[in-house]
Formats: structure tokens, sequence, C-alpha cells
């Protein structure tokens, strides 16, 4: 017999509900609970077969799980990350792992000096693509990496923001979806020494950006820039070209440019451009694409996951690694709020 890891959901939103539903299908977990103060949440529980919950406090005194899933609102997860260092639980926070750079160095702090494990939500790095890619840079096939360009452009219906939290502060594209970007580009390139961004709200007028751009400088000399909106029609995202999601419509374009002196790179379709023969702008190029194993990076990190708790494997994207993404984040509103390069510690 399989000794399954017991784990409970916290939020039963978008992503709380493709966690249930991946931790329902994995052999290697048991789903034991969703916690969730609505009702939605309580009648997703019911359909699951599990037990409800309406708060954290509530599950640890009837039933204890040997992980949790925190996929709650981006302004909860220092609270039930806190609740479930201290009682001793390991957590996978959904990105950000926080909403706030000190309150986050807080979080962690606790959990290394409770020997806790704590992961952050960057499931993308799971992605046999982006391991793939990383491989393909590491190996020194484009020479040095010199430029990236990664793009979020799509549009959100007007009913998305129906949910209020969405419009206030912690929100908004740079947080919920640049982050899975900017962690991209860190696990492909290196860490970033400086930012400097624009944003913009002129469409909806929302209390957070909906569009932004932004100049990056990375420690190692690599320069790139990334642009996100959320409110235009457009097939360039994550979402829109890997068909990792299949709520999104698949295209065969690209969301991140990698160049190097020696060639190319495109993500996902992992097409290498390169000149056969003598660099130069007038010869033919040649382009191989890599082929890959398409799987679903979220259930390859709720295995993960449960191979942490068990003390098999070390965490891939740490609580510490995904507090580095946020600091990021964080130097980029700085710099939109003061219109000025922003430089990382």
């Amino acid at each position: 017999m399989v000794d399954r890891v017991k784990l409970a959901v916290l939020g039963a939103g978008l992503i709380g509900k493709r966690h249930i539903r991946h931790v329902l299908e994995e052999p290697a977990a048991d789903l034991i609970a969703v916690v969730d103060p609505t009702s939605l949440g309580q009648d997703i529980a019911r359909s699951a077969g599990v037990r409800w919950f309406p708060s954290f406090g509530d599950m640890i005194t009837a039933q204890r799980p040997d992980g949790v899933i925190i996929a709650t609102p981006n302004q909860m997860h220092v609270r039930n990350g806190m609740e479930a260092v201290e009682a001793g639980i390991p957590a996978l926070i959904e990105k950000p792992i926080v909403d706030d750079v000190a309150a986050g160095e807080k979080l962690i702090k606790m959990a290394e000096a409770k020997g806790i494990p704590l992961l952050t939500g960057h499931h993308r790095r799971h992605a046999p693509m982006m391991q793939k890619a990383k491989q393909i840079i590491e190996s020194g096939k484009l020479g040095r990496i010199l430029v990236v360009n990664a793009m979020f452009w799509l549009f959100k219906p007007d009913n998305y923001f129906d949910t209020p939290w969405r419009r206030e502060r912690g929100a908004g594209p740079v947080f919920l979806n640049l982050i899975h970007d900017i962690d991209n580009l860190r696990y492909l390139l290196g860490d970033i020494g400086a930012v400097q961004a624009r944003e913009s709200n002129a469409m909806r007028g929302n209390a957070v950006e909906e569009t932004a751009v932004i100049l990056i400088e990375f420690k190692n000399g690599i320069l790139g820039s990334a642009s996100v909106s959320d409110s235009v029609v457009a097939p360039w995202s994550w979402e829109m070209t890997t068909g990792e999601n299949a709520a999104y419509p698949k295209t065969e374009e690209a969301c991140y440019m990698i160049g190097g002196t020696h060639g190319s790179l495109a993500i996902p379709s992992l097409d290498i451009w390169r000149n056969p023969a003598e660099r130069s702008w007038l010869e033919p190029f040649d382009r191989k694409r890599i082929d890959v194993e398409t799987q679903d990076p979220l259930v390859l990190q709720i295995r993960h996951f449960c191979k942490v708790i068990r003390g098999h494997e070390e965490p891939l994207v740490s609580g510490r690694e995904g507090w580095e993404t946020l600091k990021v984040i964080d130097a980029v509103k700085r710099s939109a709020a003061t219109l000025q390069r922003v430089a990382l510690p």
C-alpha cells in the first residue's frame, strides 16, 4: 500500500479548484479537506467528498493534514502561511508567496527556524519544456546570452473583475501574472539586479495597473524587456502559447525570445535559430525544434510537494526563492510609482 500524503487545500477559487482536482487525481496524495469560508467552498468540498472547514483554525482542531496548499487571495497568504508554520505543517503557497516583502521575510525566517518546508507555487519551473530550455541555455549552444524579451498580452473579460479583491492593491497583472514570467526568467537566466518600469490603468481605471512595461538588468549583464497587459486581445502569453491550461486557446506563437551570440531560442516551441555557417545578417537561418514531453506542471508540482513532505526531495522553488522573485516584483511596483530605476539589494 502507498502511504499517501494527506493534503488540504485552502481557497476554492480559480487556482484552488485546479489544485483540488489534481490532488484528487494524484496517486501519492489524499485530499482530506477544503478550507474556504464561502458556501461555494462548502459545495466544492461536498462534491469532492471531503470535509469542509471555514478556516484553518477550525480544520486543525478537527483534522491534521501532512501538508497544505494555500490558494487563498494574495492578501491572505501571510496569515495562512504563518498558521501552517506555527502548526508545523509544510505549505505550498501560491504565488506571490505574500504581497509584502517584509512580511515575506518574516514568514520565511520563521519556517526556516522551525525546519518547516515552505514552497512557492511557481509551478512553471516544473514544466519539462522549461527544464529543457534551461539545459539548452546552459549548454552554450546559443553562445553568450545578451538579451531576452518576454510578453504577457491577453484580455481578461469584464466579469473577471466582479471579484472585488482583483481590483484592489495586491492584485493586477504584475502581481498575478508577470510574477510567473519574472520567476521563469530568473530560473533560466539568473538573478536580476535592477528594473525600470511604467504602468497604466487607462482602460479600466481600477486601483491596480492593467498594462506595464519593464526594463530588466540581470546581474550577469543580460538585458531584458517584459510587457504585460490584461486588456489587449493578443496571442502572446504563456497561457496562449504553451497549452498548459486547456481553458485557453493555444496558438503557435512565442511568449519569450532569448538571444545569444551564436543563436536564439523561442519559448515555448524550443525553436533554436542559428546561422549554419558564418554568423551574419546576410546568411540564411537554420531552425531546429527540440521535442520535449508535455506534462502538466501543476500535477508535477503536487507530486514534488508530496516527495518534499516525505523528505525524498528538496524544494525546487523554496519559499525563499519565491521571496526573491517577489522582491523583483516589488521593485517593479516601486519603479512605476517613482518613475525611477530601482536596484535590488
